[in-house]
């Protein structure tokens, strides 16, 4: 008999992609999910996940709704979280409680009925800046930008002063963590790796780059970058890019994320480990704004950079695949053009409230822009 696997904000994103991608394996999918408004609109509406899927809506810090949701299941997803840099720099309390305290319930509950392997989604933001490697050829694993004065540049200086440059970052690689939700997502992942062993259960933390793809919450001005973008483009607006845009970034494809999800619930080789999940491409985020524009028909748009800081944010952080790949045997499977195209046309069916200039000005009343 087939297992039953938990997806905790399996409503989500990634949530619906994995959802279909188990189920085409076979699996009984049961989904917990809060559907709040910010992700999901006003309707929380769950039509686009698959029929098959049984769906439990509520909080994952609702002992008595995750105790249900646990009920039965053998393995479990945790991708229930708040998900934004700039938004957890001062929404603190509501990430700390959500990702946190979140995956605390979650945890009480696995410890009264334990599941074979709990997969969590962490992210590419717990290691803060990238690996740099500097003009003599040192690697440098403890990078931090310090304030910038005008004219100097935006990229890590090394001890001379002089800008590094950015290298894949492998998952040895110390965390340094600059945001509420890098701490957050760290706590999640930490909790899961501490936690399932001690309870004979497995888990796997998979920290996962830029995620795109069509089914995002276009109107969420705290989701991808991309996602972002799509919804200024759809609007006749140039996408608004922090800094000077060539801070550069790994952008995968939601498929290629919900493959990697399967090889970490299956792989035998996943137990107790962490992967970083990305395309193994990078790309400036301004040559990404362009590429985008082009795809949704308006070359016409240019995107518009602010020349300004966001609290929270690093510079460059270019994922290496290189132990997901040859421990798990995940290839990334998705041409970044196609995806694309892909995108352009699904946001071409979609209505997108553009809340960009909204949310930029609740980080500069903050002080969280500069």
């Amino acid at each position: 008999m087939k297992e039953t696997i938990l997806i905790t904000g399996g409503a989500g994103f990634i949530g619906r992609h994995l959802a279909k991608a188990l189920l085409e394996r076979g699996y009984r999918i049961r989904v917990l999910d809060s559907l709040i408004e910010q992700v999901h609109g006003p309707s929380g509406n769950t039509s686009t996940l698959p029929k098959e899927v049984e769906v439990i809506i509520g909080d994952v810090r609702d002992a008595s709704a995750v105790a249900s949701a646990v009920k039965g299941v053998d393995r479990v997803v945790h991708l229930a979280a708040e998900v934004g840099v700039g938004q957890s720099m001062y929404a603190v309390e509501r990430y700390v409680s959500v990702n946190d305290c979140g995956t605390a319930v979650l945890f009480e509950a696995l410890i009264n009925q334990p599941v074979k392997r709990v997969v969590v989604a962490s992210s590419m933001s717990v290691y803060g800046e990238g690996l740099y490697r500097t003009v003599d050829g040192a690697l440098v694993d403890d990078a931090v930008r310090r304030s910038r004065r005008p004219g100097e540049p935006w990229d890590p200086l090394d001890a001379q002063g002089r800008p590094m440059r950015p290298v894949p970052t492998p998952e040895t690689k110390l965390p340094a963590l600059a945001s509420v939700y890098a701490l957050t997502k760290y706590m999640q992942e930490r909790l899961t790796l501490t936690l399932t062993p001690a309870y004979g259960m497995e888990g796997v933390a998979l920290r996962l780059w830029n995620a795109y793809g069509p089914g995002q919450a276009l109107s969420n001005p705290y989701t991808g970058v991309l996602a972002i973008f799509a919804a200024r483009i759809h609007n006749g607006q140039p996408p608004m890019i922090f800094e000077d845009g060539e801070q550069r970034r790994d952008f995968v494809h939601v498929e290629d994320v919900a493959r990697a999800f399967v090889l970490a619930l299956e792989h035998p080789a996943a137990a107790d480990q962490v992967y970083n999940v990305g395309s193994g491409v990078d790309r400036s985020v301004r040559d990404v704004a362009h590429l985008l524009a082009q795809a949704m028909g308006r070359p016409d748009i240019i995107p518009e950079t602010t020349g300004q800081a966001r609290s929270g944010d690093i510079r460059h952080c270019i994922a290496d695949i290189t132990r997901i790949e040859r421990e798990l045997g995940f290839q990334p499977q998705q041409d970044f053009a196609a995806g694309l195209a892909e995108l352009a046309a699904w946001v071409a069916k979609q209505q997108a409230v553009d809340r960009v200039a909204e949310a930029r000005r609740e980080l500069e009343a903050r002080g969280l822009v500069a």
